[in-house]
């Protein structure tokens, strides 16, 4: 990655693996044990469950897949594109994210599946909307892609070649913060059950004004 990132870039992303951290692992103590910010774990459930003829099982597993699909659709629909850049209607994205977790926590409450397949969709809209910067690959909901960042830059290092370091750097970052939320979302969890939700949503929907905020400034500022 050639170019500086913004400062907004490296809140934003860091702030919402937090909260996908916080989300998933609230998803996974809860009734049905299921991961809820990414897919893979969730697939691989789900051939199982198709080999045992469980149909209970495989209908929440295909919902679940389902839902964080329908989440990144929204997500396509409302900002239409996949590169980050300043002035897209990630505000609303994110007041709509905020919505669908504060919305799953009742439904949760009365461990209805509904609950799971929100926060999945909310998920999905996250991760659809935080994609790429500046030829960056930017997943906020899942690790997989971090890590196999970090592993590549191990590799060139070991081979003497130049490093990508704010590459690298954020994908650290945002490691350390999906953990960092994952901690928090399980101490909360364990003090507030699902109520936990509601501070992600919080956080989903203060990320939001903040952006709006600081998208108006910079418009103030160009003009």
């Amino acid at each position: 990655m050639g170019t500086q990132l913004p400062r907004w870039v490296w809140v934003g992303a860091v702030t919402l693996a937090c909260i996908a951290g916080m989300v998933n692992v609230v998803g996974y103590l809860g009734f049905e044990h299921q991961a809820v910010s990414h897919l893979t774990g969730t697939t691989s459930l789900l051939g199982a469950a198709l080999a045992d003829g469980d149909w209970r099982a495989v209908g929440h597993l295909w919902g679940m897949l389902i839902a964080f699909s329908l989440g990144a659709a929204l997500s396509g629909m409302i900002i239409q594109d996949s590169t980050l850049r300043l002035g897209r209607r990630y505000g609303v994205a994110l007041a709509l994210e905020a919505v669908l977790l504060a919305l799953a926590v009742p439904l949760f409450m009365r461990q209805q599946i509904f609950g799971a397949l929100l926060a999945a969709t909310a998920c999905g809209l996250q991760n659809a909307m935080v994609t790429t910067y500046s030829g960056a690959v930017v997943r906020t909901t899942h690790l997989s892609g971090m890590f196999t960042d970090l592993g590549i830059g191990l590799g060139h290092a070991l081979r003497g070649m130049p490093l990508p370091t704010r590459r690298l750097m954020l994908s650290s970052l945002i490691i350390s913060a999906f953990l960092a939320g994952g901690i928090l979302g399980a101490w909360l969890f364990r003090l507030l059950h699902y109520y936990a939700l509601l501070i992600p949503a919080t956080l989903t929907g203060l990320t939001g004004i903040g952006y709006a905020s600081y998208r108006h400034w910079s418009l103030r500022q160009q003009g």
